[in-house]
């Protein structure tokens, strides 16, 4: 903005702005397959972060496309009320803003947060007043494995979040070792669903920290992810995946096929940093050990749809 880099602001999609909060750049949870580990490791040149909310409310204001603003990090429901409502309030101010979303691990490992906390009640009366304000309050939840929707104080929390008007979607990567069978996924979205919340993504682990520890092809991913599917009802069904959040946008495994005596992945993007190539099939040679979107080689074609 006025050629200046406006730090701590990721604007991949049209019409969505991540915002990366400074004082919410940690995470208790600290999973060992998290992608952001470059959030958590003390060194400043690869952290995202920003303070200067002014200059966040000028971004948006300067590009009317943008309709949601996501806080992330780390996790932002480490910040005090106080703190998170300095960068909400003045959001609810701008007419363009459709939703704020929030994402965070929080309601797994800490929902005391949102019921015994001492700012609990504040941090639900600030969620109702974007709620009043006209706009969705967008809670993204992390669940890795339904042991986390175990504990009763979570359902607690899950009812004291959605009394406030909120919509809790919940999302997971797929992790080798610990959630990489359809029976865990159809159980955690069938809990998630009679608590209230929406199934959203099933995430691929991403081609950063970890992933050769934790990933799991795209081949098996798709089987975990089909099979799930098919056990669930159709209100889990608002689930998406296998979802690779990859450069070009979120690319997902729809299948594996034989197309022209050729056996293919079949894919198309969620989202795209062009939205002409959304919901756009196009194919990928088939792979049995690619772990990732660098892994594939496009068929029938010279190069993927974005490289054109």
């Amino acid at each position: 903005m006025d050629e200046e880099p406006v730090n701590g602001v990721q604007h991949k999609y049209p019409e969505t702005a991540l915002v990366f909060p400074k004082q919410g750049q940690t995470c208790h949870a600290y999973c060992t397959y998290c992608f952001r580990w470059a959030q958590f490791v003390g060194e400043p040149d690869l952290k995202m972060a920003t303070g200067e909310i002014d200059r966040i409310i000028a971004y948006v204001r300067a590009h009317p496309q943008i309709t949601s603003v996501l806080l992330t990090g780390g996790d932002p429901m480490i910040m005090g009320e106080p703190v998170l409502r300095r960068y909400i309030e003045p959001l609810l101010e701008l007419e363009q803003i459709e939703s704020v979303r929030i994402g965070t691990k929080s309601l797994a490992y800490w929902p005391q947060r949102f019921v015994s906390d001492p700012d609990a009640d504040d941090t639900l009366r600030l969620f109702e007043r974007v709620v009043a304000a006209g706009k969705t309050l967008a809670f993204q939840a992390h669940f890795s494995h339904p042991r986390e929707l175990e504990p009763e104080l979570v359902g607690h929390a899950v009812q004291r979040i959605a009394g406030t008007g909120a919509v809790i979607r919940t999302q997971a990567p797929l992790i080798r070792g610990i959630n990489d069978e359809p029976g865990t996924w159809a159980a955690m979205w069938r809990r998630q669903h009679v608590m209230g919340m929406v199934p959203y993504y099933m995430f691929v682990e991403r081609d950063t920290g970890p992933q050769d520890y934790f990933a799991v092809p795209l081949a098996r991913a798709f089987e975990v992810f089909r099979d799930a599917y098919a056990s669930v009802s159709g209100l889990c069904r608002t689930v998406r995946g296998p979802s690779m959040s990859a450069t070009p946008g979120k690319v997902c495994v729809d299948g594996v096929a034989e197309v022209g005596g050729r056996q293919v992945f079949v894919l198309h993007l969620l989202q795209a940093r062009d939205p002409a190539l959304v919901g756009r099939p196009f194919f990928a040679d088939y792979d049995p050990h690619a772990l990732w979107l660098s892994d594939l080689r496009p068929a029938f074609a010279e190069r993927f749809p974005w490289q054109a």
